[in-house]
């Protein structure tokens, strides 16, 4: 075993090691909170509504794997959609909102979010890099390799963004806005049902059992209730940061829509239904916060 396997093994069980501790100790020091506080408790359940729809777009392949090429890209695009919505109405628009409530200006709260978005986007690259997903599939090679490869790169993108996701929840509903938060966590929660779907056809399609298809699909989600709950508690000790994270988790998804989704959905050569589904999902969000916002 050379010396690059054993750095990228021990980085990969280090960062796994991290982000478990971090888990264990987000569950334990937050539950008191979401016993006591109301405004953790909603984000905590908001998040456990957008994992169970995953779960249920995992479902389907249960009983069948067909699913095209072009259904898959338009399903990414409408996600994309929604997120750039969710961005938008949900996350950007309150924090500027909540920024000049506290005092801020047009150019300070302008500068607030600017600052927040660009920390998330750059958090989110520190995350990506600095655990090293390609590496995960050993022991086999030639296109087999690569098909593995990219399966187990696009699953891993797909669980990295539930994580802002979730935290999109928990800091919109800790902005005290439950009408705003119930449509941003309604909106997660549209999108991730194709999410939950596409992660198992693309795991079926690679060769791997259909139960393990579906329940990696439905686990893909769990890490959004983990990410509602961290926003809310950091975001309820401090409402001062409530801009600042907000703009952080609109940084963190827009990230992840320019830098994993709509390269997906354009690989393979369905741009125009990639486009044609982001447009649908940016009007449905859109209509969404109009109506419960």
């Amino acid at each position: 075993m050379g010396l690059p396997t054993v750095r990228i093994r021990w980085r990969q069980r280090m960062g796994f090691g991290i982000v478990l501790l971090g888990a264990l100790v987000l569950v334990a020091h937050g539950w008191h909170r979401v016993e006591t506080h109301p405004q953790v408790r909603d984000a905590l359940l908001g998040g456990l509504v957008a994992a169970l729809a995953t779960a249920l777009g995992a479902v389907p392949v249960w009983f069948s794997q067909q699913l095209s090429a072009r259904v898959q890209d338009t399903l990414f695009g409408f996600g994309a959609g929604v997120m750039l919505a969710a961005c938008s109405f949900s996350l950007i628009l309150p924090g500027l909102e909540a920024a000049r409530a506290g005092g801020a200006g047009g150019w300070a709260a302008g500068g607030i979010l600017g600052a927040s978005i660009l920390l998330g986007a750059a958090a989110l690259l520190a995350l990506e890099r600095w655990l090293p997903h390609e590496h995960f599939i050993k022991g086999v090679e030639g296109p087999a390799s690569r098909t593995l490869r990219r399966t187990w790169l696009f699953v891993f993108a797909i669980a990295l963004h539930n994580l802002p996701e979730g935290l999109a929840i928990g800091v919109a509903y800790a902005g005290g806005d439950a009408m705003r938060a119930s449509a941003l966590a309604t909106g997660i929660a549209i999108q991730d049902v194709p999410e939950g779907l596409v992660v198992a056809v693309a795991l079926l399609a690679a060769g791997y059992r259909r139960s393990v298809a579906v329940g990696l699909g439905m686990a893909s989600g769990l890490v959004e209730p983990l990410g509602a709950v961290l926003g809310a508690v950091v975001i309820s000790h401090a409402v001062s940061l409530l801009p600042w994270g907000l703009g952080f988790a609109a940084g963190a998804m827009l990230f992840v829509i320019s830098h994993e989704i709509i390269p997906e959905s354009h690989r393979k050569g369905h741009e125009a239904w990639a486009t044609g589904g982001l447009m649908w999902g940016f009007v449905l969000m859109m209509l969404l916060d109009t109506a419960l916002g």
